[in-house]
């Protein structure tokens, strides 16, 4: 197994908050040129950590999910889906004032998760009886904590279906429900989405601008959303 050493988790740190990186700004990240960076990127594929390269004056390197747990996990997969598990409960507020510190852990597991696990997850990832994909909640949970612009399709209570183009702010359980808080970039103005009627989340790259929701108590601004 490689040496994991400081500048190896950081590169794995940055992988892990982008869907892409140029290789210039990655490199120029790590203060490192771009052949020690290219032997870095070979010592997490050792671990086994699926990282895609884009050749190029414009390339640049993506994580992806791979065919087996990467080794600095160091979890066969129950125990990855047991820490799965956990990260859920701790989410849905299992663990007083753990709630964004459990999405943002789940945010960095669930990408590098291979199919077969994330699917044994994906059982899990409901609160009460409404099922949410995993993988939705990670992605969104992931642009919360860059402060990215997220890309969805949506159905309505009503079955009506739109296209967003979001500015995500929180991720929260709330009547046994999951729900995005975030400013709606078309509409200009707040709204809750319910998870489980997003489709196809997807990071657009593009910082959002931090905003201040009214109020102080998100869970009671969340609710009077949900009332119109």
């Amino acid at each position: 197994m490689a040496n994991i050493g400081w500048r190896t988790l950081r590169l794995l740190s940055l992988l892990q908050t982008h869907r892409f990186w140029p290789g210039s700004e990655l490199a120029a990240e790590l203060g490192v040129s771009r052949r020690t960076l290219r032997r870095d990127v070979e010592r997490i594929r050792e671990m086994g950590y699926e990282v895609t390269a884009h050749p190029g004056v414009a390339g640049g390197y993506q994580l992806r999910a791979g065919d087996r747990l990467p080794t600095l996990l160091v979890l066969d997969d129950d125990e990855a889906v047991a820490v799965v598990a956990g990260l859920l409960a701790a989410a849905n507020g299992t663990v007083p004032g753990a709630e964004a510190t459990a999405l943002r852990a789940l945010a960095k597991l669930v990408p590098v998760m291979p199919p077969r696990v994330r699917d044994r997850a994906g059982a899990l990832s409901s609160a009460g009886d409404t099922p949410v994909d995993v993988g939705t909640l990670a992605t969104t949970a992931l642009a919360c904590r860059n402060g990215e612009r997220l890309r969805f399709d949506y159905v309505a209570g009503s079955g009506e279906h739109s296209s967003r183009l979001v500015e995500p702010l929180r991720l929260l359980s709330l009547d046994h429900r999951w729900y995005l808080l975030a400013w709606d970039v078309q509409r200009d103005a707040w709204r809750q989405f319910r998870l489980d009627r997003m489709t196809e989340p997807a990071l657009t790259g593009q910082p959002a601008t931090p905003r201040e929701v009214p109020g102080e108590d998100v869970h009671a601004f969340v609710r009077t959303l949900t009332e119109h």
